[in-house]
């Protein structure tokens, strides 16, 4: 079998070659292959990516479905409703998702790159638009070599018009999420939109257009810290794409026909599928690399040699560097379940914190002008202000009260209401008679809670100021 040829020198390093850290780039010219793991990353990455593009369009209760109004400091998502002060929630899914990838990492390798990682997503789209407007591997490198004509112009304009029109749709979908999309399209369209929309929207628009259409494998493989940290979670029984040279070596092109262990040679014929397909342009053969980022393209394009050759498939597999060395691989270990118990725990919390939640938030602001002053009745009082915000999206009635002294008496509004995603501004004093005050500082409790059937109530302590004795 007469192997594609390879135009452009693949870079390979051994124990006797130095690596320049500031060499030139190579372009790399990946082939398309199909198989089974690139039909698996159509059901990974292309849900994620349509739920990316289809989510600030989704309407829901008569606003954008998912909504960061950092104006108004409001941050919508389907029936929630977050505010600053719920930047623990944030934090909490966060932290959750770094678990989660470093016990899937544990487990699975760089399966996160390989099929739903957004740079490995939007490159996948930016090179389909290339092989259409510009065609196979072969012919990508002829026409670049080639001298510049109307058909090469014509070709890289229509590749680069594609781009474009991806990378501006990506970052006005971004921006979105920040702003109503709707209206955000139309001032844009209309030039009646802000400086900041049009910066912010032009900015990610070169920042998807730069890294997936230019830089590519650079990104996974000097901007991304994910290569840099991924061997502190790997281990023996980590699966990960590899080369079986038990079975591939020797290595050397035969006829299809030829008894090739007769000849001293192992299932590998070198015809160089699995670089050519690579997208940041490694050979598996040289062992396990960080730039490698699980994609299994390689496996799909030596699948296909072998089926062509005969051969069992299987020479570049997912598989285990114990199971390489002929162990048998240990799916439960202590680390990825350690992993997988805090993750458990923390999505447990968060689940609770989200239950328990009470939309509901009071401050208390006490008049510090005037310690205390004495009422027309001989009462001492303190002057306070209350800050009542109303997290929900439905108006509350709420009733104010205060404890912690006896005889105390709330001077002011005792009834509020407040609509949905607002906050009200209440004065009142607290009241408490000569003879039963305690001299100095004292603490009370003002409570808030709605007068439903299902009430949400909230408390906050302060301080009532009354004389010292002379």
């Amino acid at each position: 079998m007469k192997p594609e040829p390879d135009l452009v020198p693949t870079r390979t390093i051994d124990d006797s070659q130095e690596l320049n850290l500031y060499e030139k780039r190579e372009k790399i010219y990946a082939r398309h292959v199909e198989g089974l793991y690139q039909k698996i990353r159509l059901f990974t990455g292309w849900p994620l990516l349509m739920a990316y593009f289809i989510t600030p369009w989704i309407s829901w209760d008569g606003r954008q479905a998912i909504l960061w109004d950092l104006p108004a400091r409001k941050f919508y998502i389907f029936d929630w409703v977050f505010w600053p002060q719920d930047f623990m929630f944030l934090a909490w899914v966060l932290i959750i998702a770094a678990m989660g990838l470093f016990m899937v990492t544990n487990w699975l390798g760089r399966i996160w790159c390989g099929y739903t990682c957004p740079q490995t997503v939007w490159t996948a789209i930016f090179m389909w638009a290339e092989q259409l407007t510009e065609g196979s591997r072969i012919q990508r490198m002829k026409l670049d070599a080639a001298p510049w004509s109307t058909d090469k112009a014509l070709r890289k304009g229509t590749k680069h018009v594609l781009w474009i029109g991806v990378a501006f749709w990506t970052g006005l979908t971004f921006v979105g999420y920040f702003t109503p999309i709707r209206a955000l399209l139309l001032d844009l369209l209309t030039a009646n939109a802000p400086l900041i929309a049009y910066a912010w929207t032009l900015f990610f628009t070169l920042a998807t257009y730069i890294n997936a259409g230019w830089m590519r494998e650079q990104v996974c493989k000097y901007m991304c810290p994910y290569a840099r940290f991924q061997s502190a979670m790997f281990d023996q029984d980590t699966l990960i794409v590899s080369y079986d040279p038990n079975r591939g070596e020797p290595r050397g092109p035969r006829k299809r026909s030829a008894d090739h262990r007769a000849e001293g040679l192992g299932d590998c014929i070198d015809c160089r599928v699995c670089v050519q397909v690579c997208p940041t342009g490694i050979d598996i053969r040289n062992g396990l690399q960080y730039e490698c980022i699980g994609c299994a393209l390689c496996i799909d394009g030596c699948n296909e040699i072998m089926d062509k050759m005969g051969y069992p498939r299987g020479l570049i597999r997912y598989t285990t560097l114990r199971a390489l060395n002929g162990g048998t691989t240990k799916l439960l270990r202590p680390r990825p379940l350690g992993y997988a118990a805090v993750v458990l725990g923390m999505c447990a919390m968060l689940a609770y914190g989200l239950w328990s939640r009470v939309p509901l938030e009071l401050d208390i602001i006490r008049d510090r002008s005037r310690l205390y002053e004495t009422g027309v009745d001989g009462w001492i009082e303190n002057t306070y202000r209350l800050e009542i915000l109303n997290m929900d999206q439905q108006p509350h009635r709420y009733r104010v009260s205060a404890e912690g002294i006896d005889q105390l008496q709330l001077r002011g509004p005792q009834e509020v209401e407040v609509a949905g995603g607002e906050a009200a501004s209440v004065p009142v004093r607290l009241a408490v008679p000569p003879t039963g005050v305690v001299p100095g500082s004292s603490k009370v409790t003002f409570q808030v809670e709605t007068l439903e059937d299902k009430p949400q109530r909230v408390s906050e302590p302060s301080r009532f100021i009354a004389p010292l004795p002379r």
